[in-house]
């Protein structure tokens, strides 16, 4: 794992403990350099991810109810990508408003946090599944579930690859 401190940083009583892992042939980047890096790695939202999940989600609730010519398992599906991008709505709000974050401590708190609570309501929402939704379908709930869920592999693999070199 490659770790770049600052000199001023380096020199800082909470930084001694770990000089000898880093390794002092790799210069930090300069303000250029970060810049490029940043253009060849860009960031994917974590809402345009929640807005994927609504179409896929939308997708296979229609292709469920007209697969089976059933609206059961239109609702069913339907209700199992909610139960994934009803959580993740909220946890891509929750990070958002933690940009802020100045601490890395308080952003890894912050990120634990706000998963606890997208899990907490996805498990709370197929617990309640069979309430919401009359006549359930588990099956059709769990393929609306996991295709859905799927997204967030679909979104790291449309990702532009990183390169491994900062210089061309």
């Amino acid at each position: 794992m490659l770790t770049i401190i600052p000199a001023a940083a380096k020199q800082s009583a909470d930084v001694d403990e770990f000089d000898e892992n880093l390794d002092p042939e790799v210069p930090p980047l300069t303000a250029e350099e970060a810049r490029q890096w940043r253009k060849r790695n860009p960031t994917i939202s974590l809402w345009w991810v929640v807005w994927v999940q609504v179409l896929v989600g939308g997708v296979v609730a229609l292709v469920a109810g007209l697969w089976f010519a059933d609206v059961r398992m239109a609702w069913s599906a339907g209700y199992g990508a909610l139960a994934v991008v009803i959580p993740a709505a909220l946890f891509a709000r929750g990070l958002s408003r933690q940009r802020s974050a100045t601490h890395s401590s308080s952003a890894i708190t912050g990120f634990m946090v706000w998963e606890m609570v997208k899990i907490a309501l996805t498990v709370a929402m197929l617990v309640a599944a069979p309430r919401l939704v009359s006549q359930l379908s588990w099956l059709a709930l769990l393929a609306g579930f996991v295709v859905t869920m799927k997204v967030y592999w679909v979104a790291m693999w449309l990702r532009p690859a990183r390169r491994n070199s900062l210089k061309d």
